[in-house]
This record gives structure tokens, sequence and C-alpha cells, in this order.
């Protein structure tokens, strides 16, 4: 049975994925501070795992190339069920009376 992450360790987890990823881009924490426009100390405080804000990880997750990252949390594009139903056309007019094939109404 797999142990469940604390916060804590989750935020630690993630800190390592973004320094891992920002290191695989030979970036130093200056020029995706810059790259982001955020703060240098932001960056250390989300890869330490020390707490950081949505606004940032977003910030680095965009300039590290990395959104799709959150298409699991936040798919873009949502597809609703009731969009999918087949509308019927809408009537322009009443039916007229059918004429039998021999002549009656």
């Amino acid at each position: 049975m797999k142990r469940q992450l604390n916060v804590e360790e989750m935020e630690a987890a993630l800190g390592e994925n973004v320094k891992k990823l920002r290191l695989q881009k030979n970036l130093d924490r200056e020029t995706l501070a810059k790259q982001a426009g955020i703060s240098v100390s932001a960056i250390k405080n989300l890869e330490g795992g020390n707490g950081s804000t949505t606004k940032t990880l977003l910030r680095v997750l965009r300039s590290l190339g990395r959104e799709e990252w959150l298409a699991g949390l936040a798919p873009v594009a949502s597809i609703n069920p009731l969009h999918m139903v087949k509308h019927q056309p809408v009537r322009q007019r009443a039916s007229g009376r059918r004429v039998k094939s021999n002549g009656e109404k």
C-alpha cells in the first residue's frame, strides 16, 4: 500500500521537480525570476518547499514551458454534456394539412 504524502512533503517534492526542470534548462534562479517576473526569493521558497503562491507557481511553470503540468488539475477545455445533445432545429412555421393521395383532405 502506497503511503500518502502530507502537504509539506508534497510541497518539497513539487519544489524539487521545479528545481530539476530549471537546472535541465540550464537556468539560474536570477534568470528564471526575471523571465517569470518574480523575485529570486520566491523561486527559493518554491524550490525549497517553503510555501509559495499559486501565482508564483503558474509564472514559473509558464517560464519553464510546462503549463501542461497543471492540465490534470484544471483542464483548459472541459466538455459540458449538455452541449453534446443534438438540438432539434427550431420550427419556422406550422406544418400544413397533408393531402391524401386520392385528393381528399
